[in-house]
Parts: C-alpha cells; structure tokens; sequence
C-alpha cells in the first residue's frame, strides 16, 4: 500500500475533524421527545416532524401574544426549519433523540445561528403530512420556546393527540352568510360511498369512492324534472370534507337564482399518494374507468339525471382543473365539455416553467445555472422547485405534490414504486420516464397526435381560464395548449385572466365565487339553450 500524498493525507484530516465538530455540536445540543401517557395509552408509529423557528419572527405572527404552532409553509419555505425521523413503537413515557441532521430542511439543525427558537414537535402517524398537514391521530407538543447552542438537552412531550375534522366544518375565512346557510345545504347533500369493483381488485382490497351529491332546491318539486349534472373535483390539498365549503357556497348560489338548477357531483380525488387525477396508472389503480364506468352509471340510476353528454360537465381548479381537463379529452363522448380553471400543466414543455423535453433537462436549473423559480406573488419570487422538492422530501415520502404526480404519471419501477421522474438530489430529468409521461399522459401531446379520432366529439368543449400572475406559472402551459389548439384549427376557448393569480381568480369584488357562477350559467345554456342567461352572469372574457 502507498503512503498517502501531504496534502490529501492533511485534507481528510481536516474532514475528519469537521466531521468530529459537527458530531460534538449534535451530541451537545440534542433535542428529545417523550411520549406523554395522557396523550396515548399505546404504543405509537410515524414520522416524527421538528419544527424551529426563530423566537423572534414567530411572535411577530403571533395572535395574541401566544405562538398557537410551529409549521412550514411551501410559501415561505427557509423561514421555518424542519427535521425528521421515522419512530417505530415508540411507549408511552418513553423518550427518544430526535435526529436533526439527516433529513432537514432547509439544512441541518447545527447549521443554526444560537439563539432563542420557538419549536415543536408533531409525529405523524398516517404519513400523510405533505398533503394534509396535520390531522386526526397525529400526535403534537406545545410550543416550546428554547435556546439552541448552549448545550442544553430540552424535552418536548406529545401532550395531545389531534381530533378528526368532521365534513361540515367550514375554513376560518367563510363568511358568516356561508355559516347561516349550511344548514340548509347540509341536508340537501347526499354523500357518496362507493365501493368500486375495478379499484378493489387492483389494489386487493375494498376501495371506496366519496363525495357529495348536491340537487338543486327544488329538486323534489317535480319527480319527472331532470337536471344538468356538473362533476366538480377539488385541487391539490383538498378531500371529501373541504369540499363541503364548495357544497355550500354552490347552494347558497342555486336558492338566491345566482346559478341555475342543476345537479352537482363533488368528488374526492384525494389518495394516499396525493391527487390521483381520476386517471388510469399503473400505480395508483384505474380511477378514470371507476368514475365513468362505475360511478357515474350508479349515480344516473339513483338521481334524475339528463344521463347524456349534453348534460354532463366537468369543472375543477388547479390539479382538479387537470383532471377535469384529461377526463374531457380521454372520455370526449361522455362528456359536454370542461371548464378548467388553472390547471396544472397540460403540455410536459412547460411544466411549471420546465421543458421536461429538453436535452439534460434539470428540473432545479436553467441552462446557466439560474434556480428555477416555482411560486411568486405580485412579481416575487416565493420559493425556487429545488426548496419545494426537497422540503417536500423532509416531510416524507407520501402525498407530496412532486411525489403525487409520479404516482399518476410514471412507471412502475422494481420496487413497486413509480419511477422518480427526477433526481432528489441534483434536479436532472429522467428522459426515460418523461418519455413514458409523454405518451399517456401529456395533454397537448394526445391532442397533435390523436385529433382525427377525438375532433368530432372533442371540438368546442375544452373551456380553460386561468390568470396571467398565475401563482405557480401555469399560464405557460396554457398558452401552449391554446397554441396547439389553435394550429388544430379547433373551437378554442383559452381565457387569461388579466393580473389574477391561482388564488384569485373566482373572485370579484367581496365574492370569491363569481367565476363559478359564470360558469354554471355557461353550462346551463348549451344543456338549456331555450333558457335565458341572466345579464349578471355574462362570460369572463
């Protein structure tokens, strides 16, 4: 064996003693979490979150003098420092070393600056914290203000175990008329249950599909009436219990005339992995051929229903709009058309920003090596696709949005997982993958390739507006949809917003559903021509 050369010899002893230094500073700065007894009287399993922040800029956003919780936030993803570790069978009264280093976001916690930090502790027991945040079982601390860097060895109990959120609790933001009125809407709506044949034998077990059916007011005043149905889906996020804000807000519009009498399906298209689009994948099941073969013929039995594609509409925002978008043109006989409010990207050469298509494609940089924005406001960039991905990959490995589009998207890959369509660590493109996104899934791609066979049941019923501030830069796709339309020669109805954003594009004035109003009235006119379209609800041109 050779000597080693002075100056590599003098350079790993130097990383060695880095290394060292960095160990120490860990060691003498743990940070512990115990199982408090009255909050679980089992034991318990998850992925175990620390929040930090600074003590400082938390009290700022403090109500009341009191910091309620510690969380991050995708819209300002450095302010909040995040650590994880995976607990297995952790005992009530039992402590346990939380590893700060390894998986953290937006570096590890020896990298912070000493100083007095507002921290908790949330062990989340479903996996599910990149979609839901926190919810029922999971497991929290109180808030605790410490001082990392003096050595200390603070303890944080989970002292409460979080409720479940029942499916008629409206957001914090509805207004007080949207809380008078769900009552009435409460009992109009009928929830959906339903156990989908195809779904069950994919995934070896009974697989339900839910929601909400919600008749018009008057839908018992006539036994022989039926009714235009809208399929509205939520975005990314969102489950059976938020779309209850929808159900009311839909049938508070109905009964004060603002929209017609219709029929209107609110769907869950939320999973374990995320959104699943109410696609067919190979790894999240056959959730397309559930909804129109199974669901809907099951509805139309149940409900007076027109039963046609006259009759039938689709409508969602964000990767609701992109579901509602692909099951327009993958199903263009059995549906009347789609209106997609800001849907996630329909054309793979602009995936937020990305030329998925491009040669060495990186999702985290430009050519140059500029960083990749994701998310702005009013011109301000937010947060770059590299600190979205991997905070997302702090938080775990299930229901992120980066991971939720694998699930629908790619390939299954050897260990039954779909196929990362990029790397984690370096932001480089999967050309294999993207090439296997291509052909079953890129919109615009189905529309050059396929619009012989799709042009006379298709032509006319795609309908997508979104703003041109949109938060997540999906207008580029959209531009390029309406291009590949347009070259088509096909009925084009591409609507860009003026200054509007991702989050305020239904609203006007102090009605945060005007859009939608406008909508249902468009749909009402091409099942109900002979009706007349109220003066007020005039498209959004």
């Amino acid at each position: 064996m050779h000597p080693l050369p002075r100056v590599l010899f003098v350079g790993l002893l130097l990383l060695v003693l880095s290394a060292c230094r960095r160990d120490e500073a860990v060691q003498a700065q743990p940070l512990r979490v115990q199982l408090d007894p009255a909050a679980a009287t089992q034991p318990v399993s998850g992925r175990l979150l620390m929040f930090a922040m600074p003590a400082a800029e938390a009290m700022a956003q403090a109500k009341d003098g009191r910091i309620e919780a510690v969380d991050t936030s995708p819209f300002n993803p450095t302010q909040v420092s995040v650590a994880a570790t995976e607990l297995t069978h952790l005992v009530p009264g039992a402590k346990v070393i939380v590893d700060t280093e390894t998986a953290a976001f937006p570096a590890g916690f020896s990298q912070l600056l000493p100083g007095e930090y507002a921290v908790q502790a949330v062990l989340d027991v479903n996996h599910d914290y990149n979609y839901h945040g926190r919810g029922a079982g999971d497991l929290v601390s109180d808030v605790a203000t410490i001082r990392l860097g003096d050595g200390g060895a603070p303890v944080l109990p989970l002292v409460k175990t979080l409720p479940a959120r029942g499916p008629w609790q409206l957001s914090e933001r509805a207004p007080q008329a949207m809380r008078d009125a769900l009552p009435l809407a409460r009992e109009q709506a009928k929830p959906i249950d339903f156990t989908s044949p195809v779904l069950s034998a994919f995934h070896g077990r009974p697989i339900a599909m839910r929601g909400w059916v919600l008749p018009p007011p008057d839908y018992d005043a006539d036994p022989q009436r039926r009714y235009p149905t809208v399929y509205y889906t939520h975005g990314f996020g969102g489950d059976a219990n938020s779309l209850t804000n929808a159900v009311v807000s839909v049938d508070m519009a109905m009964r004060s005339g603002q929209m017609p009498p219709m029929i209107w399906v609110f769907l869950d298209e939320s999973g374990a992995s995320g959104t699943h689009e109410f696609a067919d994948s190979v790894n999240n099941g056959p959730w397309g051929t559930a909804l129109t073969s199974e669901l809907i013929p099951a509805l139309e039995q149940r409900y007076r229903m027109d039963a046609s594609a006259s009759g039938r509409f689709l409508v969602g925002h964000s990767s609701g709009g992109w579901a509602t978008l692909w099951l327009q043109v993958a199903y263009p006989k059995l549906f009347g058309g789609t209106w997609s409010t800001s849907p996630d990207p329909s054309d793979f050469h602009d995936f937020t920003g990305v030329d998925l298509y491009a040669a060495d494609a990186n999702f985290y940089h430009t050519p140059d090596g500029a960083a990749r924005p994701l998310m702005r406001d009013k011109g301000k960039v937010l947060a770059t696709v590299e600190q979205f991905a991997r905070l997302e990959r702090a938080l775990g490995a299930y229901g992120g949005q980066m991971a939720s589009f694998e699930w629908v998207f790619s390939p299954r890959g050897e260990d039954g997982r779909p196929m990362p369509m990029f790397d984690r660590d370096t932001g480089k493109v999967d050309a294999d993958v993207v090439a296997y996104w291509r052909e079953h899934y890129d919109i615009a791609h189905k529309l050059r390739t396929q619009w012989p066979q799709l042009k006379a049941d298709l032509d006319g019923k795609i309908h997508v507006i979104v703003g041109d501030a949109d938060t997540f830069y999906l207008d580029g796709a959209a531009r390029r949809l309406q291009a590949t339309l347009q070259a088509l020669g096909a009925k084009t109805d591409v609507r860009f917003l003026p200054g509007r954003t991702h989050f305020d594009l239904y609203r006007e004035g102090d009605d945060d559903s005007a859009l939608l109003k406008k909508i249902a009235w468009e749909m009402h006119a091409l099942a109900r021509p002979e009706v007349p379209v109220p003066q007020a609800a005039s498209s959004a041109r």
